[in-house]
Formats: C-alpha cells, structure tokens, sequence
C-alpha cells in the first residue's frame, strides 16, 4: 500500500519537533524511501538509539505499510 511522502514527515514531526527531514521516493511508487532526519534529540545517541527514534515514530503511524525505508540520522 503506498504512503504518501507528507504522512511520513508529519509521523517523524509529531516525535521530533525539530527534525529537518530529507524525504526522496527512491521508485516512484510512494513505498521505497530515503530519508534524511536530522534533530537535536539525537544528540549523545548512538546510531542504533538514533534510529530507534524515528523507527518509533513511523510504527505508530504507518505500521506494516511501508516496505522500505533507508535511514540516516544526524544530530543537530
């Protein structure tokens, strides 16, 4: 099932305020992404922990819909 790239930004915005966030549909079929998040939260963490962050964010949200989604996290 295809998800929009906007509900994907507003379920990593709802648990990171502050992210700067770099979305790019990898396929074009709204269902592989690249993302680019990068907050002040991750400040001190570990990569894992970073990643644990915004894994989180997208569960509540978007559950088994997405197939695939490459991350990489910086901090602010």
């Amino acid at each position: 099932m295809p998800v929009p790239a906007s509900q994907i930004e507003a379920a990593i915005k709802a648990a990171l305020p502050d992210a700067e966030i770099d979305l790019v549909d990898l396929v074009g079929d709204q269902d592989h992404y690249s993302a680019t998040v990068t907050s002040a939260a991750f400040a001190g963490k570990s990569r894992i922990q970073q990643h644990r962050l915004v894994n989180a964010a997208l569960k509540e949200t978007l559950g088994g819909y997405l197939h695939a989604l490459q991350l990489k996290t910086l901090a602010k």
